[in-house]
C-alpha cells in the first residue's frame, strides 16, 4: 500500500511590521509631548512632578529628556541599520546639534531662535553648498540611486554632472534652501508668538508641547514644497538637455534618451 505524503505544515502568518513612519512619529512627538505635559490626557499625570520631583528642577528635567529622546532615537536608528550614507550622515549631525541646544536655557525670543536653529543652519549649509561643485541637493538625489544597477547609475551619475543638469541642481539646492529658511522663520514667529512663559515652569513646558504639536503638519508641508519644487527644477533642466521623456527618477528612461543621442555612459560620445 503506498503512503500518503504528510501534508506540509504551513509557515506560520509574517508578523506585520510596524511602519518606521508611526515610529518615528511616537519618538519624536507622541512621547515628548507627553513628556513635556503637565496633565496627561487629563489623567493627573505629569512626568516633571512625578518623575522628576516637581517644580524648577523637575521641569527642566522633564525638558531635556522631551528634548533627548528623539536624538537618541534617531542616532539609535542610524547605528542599527548602519547607514552611513551622506544623507544619515547629515540627519545624524542635526540630531547631536538639535541635542546640543537642549542645554541652552532659555526663553522668549531666543528660545523661538533656538528651536528653529536647525533649519537655519541646514538652508545656510545648502546655500554655501550652491557655490561648490557638489551642491547638498546632489548627495540627496545621489543617495537616492545607491540601489539601482551599474548601468543605470552610471547614467544618473553622468546625467548630474553634465554642465546644464549642474545648474539645475544648484537652482534646486537654493530654493530647497530657501525653503527651509522660511519655514525656519515661520516656526521662529508661532514660537515667540504662543511660548511666552518663563523657561523651567509647567507653563512653557505644556507651551513647548503645544507649539510642537502644532507646527507638526505645517513644517511637513513646508519641507516637502522645498523638495518638490527642487526636484521640479532639476527635471526641467534633465529633460531640457536629454529630452521630455528623461527622468533622472526613471534611469531606464534616462538611459534610453541617452542612447539615442549616442551620450550613454561608455560609448565614445558619453565615456
Amino acid at each position: 500500500m503506498s503512503q500518503a505524503a504528510p501534508t506540509p505544515t504551513p509557515a506560520p502568518p509574517a508578523k506585520a511590521r510596524v511602519p518606521k513612519t508611526v515610529w518615528d512619529l511616537v519618538f519624536t512627538l507622541l512621547i515628548p509631548i507627553a513628556i513635556l505635559s503637565p496633565n496627561i490626557l487629563g489623567s493627573g499625570i505629569s512626568v516633571a512632578d512625578q518623575v522628576f520631583g516637581g517644580g524648577t528642577a523637575g521641569n527642566i528635567r522633564a525638558y531635556l529628556l522631551a528634548a533627548l529622546i528623539p536624538v537618541a532615537y534617531v542616532l539609535w536608528d542610524l547605528l542599527v541599520n548602519r547607514n552611513v550614507s551622506p544623507v544619515a550622515l547629515l540627519g545624524g549631525a542635526g540630531a547631536i546639534f538639535s541635542g546640543a541646544l537642549a542645554f541652552w536655557y532659555v526663553d522668549g525670543f531666543w528660545y523661538a531662535i533656538k528651536d528653529s536653529a536647525r533649519s537655519y543652519l541646514m538652508g545656510l549649509l545648502f546655500l554655501l553648498s550652491a557655490a561648490t561643485s557638489v551642491p547638498l541637493f546632489r548627495v540627496f538625489l545621489d543617495a537616492s540611486s545607491i540601489g539601482e544597477s551599474p548601468e543605470h547609475r552610471a547614467a544618473t551619475q553622468s546625467a548630474m554632472r553634465d554642465p546644464q543638469v549642474h545648474r539645475g541642481l544648484v537652482a534646486g539646492t537654493v530654493v530647497f534652501a530657501v525653503v527651509d529658511l522660511i519655514g525656519g522663520v515661520v516656526n521662529s514667529v508661532v514660537n515667540y508668538l504662543r511660548v511666552t512663559a518663563r523657561f523651567g515652569t509647567d507653563a512653557f513646558n505644556a507651551q513647548v508641547a503645544e507649539v510642537n504639536a502644532l507646527m507638526r503638519i505645517p513644517g511637513l508641508v513646508i519641507s516637502l514644497a522645498g523638495v518638490f519644487a527642487a526636484i521640479w527644477l532639476v527635471q526641467r533642466a534633465v529633460r531640457a538637455r536629454y529630452g521630455q521623456e528623461a527622468s533622472l527618477f526613471e534611469p531606464a528612461k534616462l538611459l534610453s534618451a541617452m542612447r539615442q543621442r549616442g551620450e550613454a555612459p561608455g560609448t565614445a560620445a558619453g565615456s
